[in-house]
């Protein structure tokens, strides 16, 4: 067995200069979010760029959806559009996997990102100019998810190169903190300003804040290959090279499976607009709604400030089986409960254990796996990411009109808890993974 698959590879040293030794973390301190890779002035720049970015994006993330309904008055077209985000964001993430392992990332990130800014301006300009055209807001879409998935194999690679391998889940837990932030304060920001200064503005407001990013990036080492990389073309064989990567490393074919599991048999938020209208509709309908879809967010955040009480684990592997385990059991409880407040309980926590189980998979897939296969395996995982809970909507929507929402998404719930276990069971590498 390939010795990856029980303790951790060795990860290269940080570009920066090594940051000097933590305190011992006392009292309230050793519960609250881990900071030490803050203290290493690359990773710091990339994080702090993260922070605007990650609010700036969902501002972008609601202004489409709305401008497309306000053109169609059509929410088929609003599903159509998402759609049409998703096929470019699968294949250019898994080719922009395989890029991120040839060339210098720290010049990937840098095209990419003023490619997603150059796409802001775009939506600006065709707003402002009163296009009302969806064909234009979809050929748009599908650019800008373009750039994304060329964009994130090669953002998230680099974090192994800035960070040393005792660090690496505690940046993740840092950057999903911030990250699940955006998804709770940027739609709220963009209801409150939409009737201020209008549509438009959004997309400008975006494509400024991607200008910080590209000023982050600039200032980050450079990020070339290591060893022979830089000789390889960046194609489908390398494509294929990343797959065949997976299925010989257990460990790592096991953290995508237990977030498939865990996103495409447990994520319920296609249910959401049945529980409220149904289940919930006592405590009236948009409130329930909004309460349903701010669960998940908000216990991420949550379980990020206090991730101090687990980014130290050195057993990974158990830490994503466990993650993953109490997601199910906490979406089952969502299932069972009839009390909207206990409803949100539970989803926040589900939150907290996705943000577990997000913290510790992507360290295993940055510690496991070689430097020459980090940005494959982070295209991977991004369209995984992405994938997963878009056929849930699928799964639980069919099964909540079959059977009733509550029904669908205690089943959901209870199935991730036995496949998760089934599969903790059958194949040990994610059981004895350690670093």
């Amino acid at each position: 067995m390939d010795t990856s698959e029980s303790t951790g590879s060795s990860t290269e040293a940080p570009s920066d200069d090594p940051a000097p030794p933590a305190p011992a973390r006392r009292g309230w301190r050793r519960w609250a979010m881990d900071t030490r890779p803050l203290r290493r002035p690359a990773y710091r720049r990339l994080w702090t760029s993260t922070i605007v970015t990650s609010v700036g994006s969902q501002l972008t993330a609601v202004a489409v959806p709305k401008q497309i309904y306000d053109i169609t008055h059509s929410s088929a077209w609003v599903g159509y559009a998402s759609l049409a985000g998703l096929v470019p964001m699968v294949v250019f993430a898994l080719w922009g996997g395989a890029v991120a392992d040839t060339v210098d990332r720290r010049k990937l990130l840098l095209v990419t990102n003023g490619g997603i800014a150059v796409t802001s301006l775009l939506f600006w300009a065709q707003a402002v100019g009163g296009l009302d055209s969806v064909a234009v807001l979809m050929v748009l879409l599908a650019m800008q998810q373009a750039f994304f998935g060329l964009n994130a194999p090669a953002r998230n690679a680099s974090i192994a190169r800035l960070v040393p391998a005792e660090e690496l889940a505690a940046a993740g837990a840092l950057g999903s903190t911030v990250m699940q932030t955006g998804l709770v304060a940027g739609p709220l920001l963009a209801g409150a300003l939409i009737p201020v200064i209008g549509l438009p503005e959004l997309y400008l407001i975006d494509a400024l804040a991607l200008c910080v990013t590209v000023w982050a990036v600039f200032r980050l080492p450079a990020l070339p290959p290591l060893g022979e990389a830089s000789a390889r073309r960046a194609g489908w064989r390398e494509i294929a090279a990343g797959f065949r990567y997976i299925s010989l490393h257990k460990v790592l074919l096991l953290s995508f499976l237990a977030d498939i599991v865990a996103m495409v048999l447990g994520m319920p938020r296609a249910l959401f607009p049945q529980l409220a209208a149904q289940t919930y509709a006592p405590y009236g309908e948009g409130l329930a709604l909004g309460v349903l879809f701010a669960g998940i967010p908000v216990g991420a955040v949550i379980g990020g400030l206090f991730s101090g009480t687990f980014s130290r684990a050195r057993r990974h592997g158990w830490m994503v089986i466990g993650s993953v385990v109490g997601w199910g059991v906490a979406v089952a409880g969502v299932g069972l409960s009839r009390n909207l407040w206990i409803a949100f309980a539970f989803l926040a926590a589900a939150g907290v254990a996705d943000m577990v189980s997000m913290v510790f998979r992507g360290a295993i897939l940055l510690s496991a796996a070689t430097d020459e296969m980090r940005g494959r395996m982070q295209g991977v995982f991004t369209v995984v990411v992405a994938g997963g809970p878009r056929l849930a909507d699928v799964l639980h929507g069919t099964a909540g009109s079959a059977f009733g929402p509550r029904s669908a998404v205690t089943a959901g719930g209870l199935l991730v808890v036995v496949v998760m276990l089934g599969l903790a069971a059958a194949m040990p590498a994610l059981r004895r993974y350690r670093v």
